[in-house]
């Protein structure tokens, strides 16, 4: 059985084929640029080098089509054609308070979709599109919606919340939502199988850090607090995202500058966090090397960020009263140790002691490793995140009707001897150049 995920994000379009029965991924790919012009798609298969095809895509219907197409072609395609496919999972960013587990797309849950998408407006009309796309070429199977906010339907009042007037949330659903649910989700569940505990008597924080990034406070289990709120704009410093600021701050700007709330809406979210404070970059990469040049404003960003994440830190230690882990997810958090050495400098405190060594070693997709030392009260884990394979559990489940929600679910990576096949031979591959790894990996409990 073949399940296809997609992940539709604002300009870009994210697929992969999984065969169920052989538990194995046998391709993945992005269309990047879509909308914007200039538009491509990397695809790769199993066994097979990366191809790249230019290919214009004005809409993420383009996108999916191309998709499709790209995955049937008989020279670099993977299936003879899609029918082979038997069920599609689709990642929506925003679903309201309306949804506290992965659903069967219907017309229902289309239009609860359409009624929250200015709450996600770069990324939930992506999100539909290419659901609608999907449909349509594939009418015939059941199609899975996996929401970010999902995960963080558990979070108390106290926690989701804000100190505006009560009737907002009444009539307009203002409060928190979070995001990154289905990373969560995973990283969570995983977290507990390295420390050996029940998932839920196991409390975590858990860093996400990616281009986007938030914290999230795991409790019991659950999803207990996040540092992202209505909108993916709260919280931490992003690679365009400004984080926590002033409620009238914005209002001061525009009264200055006579920027529209369009304008400062933009500007907050495309223009602001390590983008803005460096002029230049929102890639870690770039503004590790910069700073290495003795780019002021680039070592500000890179100190502004890890601190927002040590702030969190300490704020979530201080909710949670015990943690079990902490956790670094995601691409700037798997693979940036500098970023990772900044957060983690002198919290020995509060029980967090970390291995420089193992830090820098430790930058792999490949394997979940261990980079606190032995005497740490608290074990950092890199865990890296496979939403992927959230998304088409979930869909594969819901399609055999054996899916609840996950206090009442299991996953295949909740076991002790779960293994990701693609990572495992890669991981063989790696050892080879970098021996050294093999001493952080980490192994369940």
């Amino acid at each position: 059985m073949v399940i296809l995920t997609l992940n539709c994000g604002s300009s870009s379009a994210k697929y992969q084929v999984y065969d169920w029965d052989a538990k194995d991924i046998l391709a993945v790919g992005v269309v990047e640029k879509v909308t914007i012009g200039g538009s491509f798609i990397n695809h790769k298969v199993k066994g097979r080098e990366e191809v790249t095809i230019d290919h214009d895509c004005p809409t993420h219907t383009d996108a999916v089509g191309l998709i499709i197409k790209t995955l049937t072609d008989p020279k670099i395609g993977v299936i003879s054609d899609m029918s082979v496919i038997k069920a599609a999972g689709h990642r929506v960013l925003h679903g309201g308070d309306k949804f506290t587990k992965s659903v069967i797309v219907d017309d229902a849950a289309m239009a609860a979709f359409n009624e929250v998408k200015d709450l996600g407006p770069l990324h939930n009309p992506a999100n539909i599109m290419g659901i609608e796309a999907a449909k349509k070429a594939l009418p015939n199977i059941p199609h899975c919606a996996v929401m970010d906010t999902a995960w963080h339907q558990t979070m108390p009042p106290e926690s989701f919340l804000y100190a505006v007037p009560y009737e907002w949330y009444e009539k307009y659903s203002v409060r928190r939502y979070g995001f990154h649910g289905t990373s969560f989700l995973y990283t969570a569940k995983r977290a507990s199988v390295l420390l050996g505990k029940d998932p839920f008597k196991t409390n975590l924080i858990i860093c996400h850090i990616g281009n986007g990034s938030s914290v999230n406070a795991v409790k019991d289990g659950c999803s207990f607090d996040t540092s992202m709120g209505i909108t993916p704009l709260e919280g931490l410093v992003m690679g365009t995202r400004a984080g926590d600021a002033d409620l009238a701050m914005p209002f001061y700007v525009m009264r200055k500058t006579g920027m529209s709330p369009t304008e400062m809406e933009s500007a907050l979210n495309k223009k602001s966090g390590l983008l803005g404070i460096t002029g230049k970059y929102a890639d870690r990469r770039d503004i590790q090397k910069a700073g290495l040049e003795g780019d002021k404003r680039s070592l500000l960003a890179q100190n502004m960020e890890a601190y927002r994440v040590k702030k969190y830190i300490g704020a979530y230690q201080a909710a949670l009263g015990r943690v079990d882990a902490l956790v670094f997810t995601a691409g700037v958090g798997e693979f940036a140790w500098f970023i990772r050495e900044k957060i983690l400098a002198g919290l020995e405190n509060i029980g967090i002691s970390y291995d420089a060594e193992a830090n820098k070693i430790a930058c792999t997709r490949n394997t979940e490793s261990v980079i606190s030392r032995p005497d740490s009260k608290i074990p950092v884990y890199i865990i890296p995140t496979d939403e992927e394979l959230v998304m088409t559990e979930d869909a594969y489940a819901l399609m055999a009707g054996t899916y609840d929600i996950h206090t009442k679910f299991t996953y295949s990576f909740q076991k002790k001897d779960y293994v990701n096949k693609g990572r495992a031979e890669s991981l063989v591959e790696e050892l080879k150049k970098k021996p050294e790894l093999k001493k952080y990996i980490a192994n369940p409990k």
